[in-house]
């Protein structure tokens, strides 16, 4: 039997395990998928001294971007998303570290966002955080030509921070995008502070939170009659994106 896992801090959010060893099952794989809740990145080399037929293992928050330290390579993309949610141990014990985030954000926004009848492909993005995971939103949006702003706590992170989103604001930018763990389970009944007034129906709103299924931001965007979706869909596609890498 050989061995794959997920690495982070916490994990008690996360669907990735549930999710290949149901896969396993299904398609009659000998292998097993662990959750290993690292509380210090260090503890990395621990692991992998300990876990010698471990063959790979995706990285959640938070440390998409500090994994980058521990790889011997990086593929391409990755390494200019600057951020890391795969790695492949290879034959000779090296670690190298891919992005399939970004292709679960890129296939969600193609199968789901409406389109420019709704306005959202020539309107700017907001993107909340910016972290890991909103790197790799800002790759796919890069490649597709649509325009965004940053939105962060910290004001020399962003191009506005939370307090600086107005009314105004949010009806400028009709595809807002939620790449923070605000709404996570457990703090489900969190959600970024924006005017939610000014949502209508011309928005689209992206958790890349898929637990719970439906997060407090997502809830509200729905009162205000805009188009909401959350992460499950990219977390199947960037899984199954993984399970390509690792074999």
């Amino acid at each position: 039997m050989v061995y794959f896992g997920l690495i982070g801090h916490p994990l008690g959010h996360s669907f990735s395990q549930a999710y290949f060893t149901k896969k396993f099952a299904r398609e009659k794989i000998d292998a097993r998928y662990e959750n290993f809740d690292l509380k210090d990145l260090s503890e990395i080399r621990q692991l992998l001294n300990q876990h010698t037929d471990l063959k790979g293992f995706n990285v959640t928050i938070p440390y998409k971007e500090a994994i980058i330290h521990y790889l011997d390579e990086i593929d391409e993309t990755a390494k200019e998303v600057g951020a890391v949610n795969t790695v492949k141990v290879l034959e000779n014990g090296r670690l190298k570290g891919y992005n399939t985030d970004i292709l679960g954000i890129e296939a969600t926004l193609a199968m789901s966002v409406r389109g420019t009848s709704k306005g959202t492909s020539v309107t700017p993005a907001l993107i909340f955080g910016t972290g890991g995971v909103s790197k790799a939103v800002q790759y796919v949006l890069k490649k597709h030509n649509i325009n965004f702003h940053l939105v962060s706590r910290n004001p020399e992170k962003g191009h506005f921070t939370y307090e600086a989103l107005t009314p105004d604001v949010i009806k400028q930018h009709l595809l807002i995008i939620n790449a923070t763990p605000v709404g996570m389970a457990p703090n489900i009944d969190e959600a970024p502070v924006i005017p939610y007034e000014a949502l209508t129906s011309q928005h689209v709103l992206f958790d890349l939170i898929y637990n719970p299924e439906e997060t407090l931001f997502l809830k509200r965007g729905k009162e205000r009659s805009a188009q909401t979706i959350n992460g499950l869909s990219m977390l199947y596609a960037q899984a199954e994106a993984s399970w390509r890498i690792w074999n």
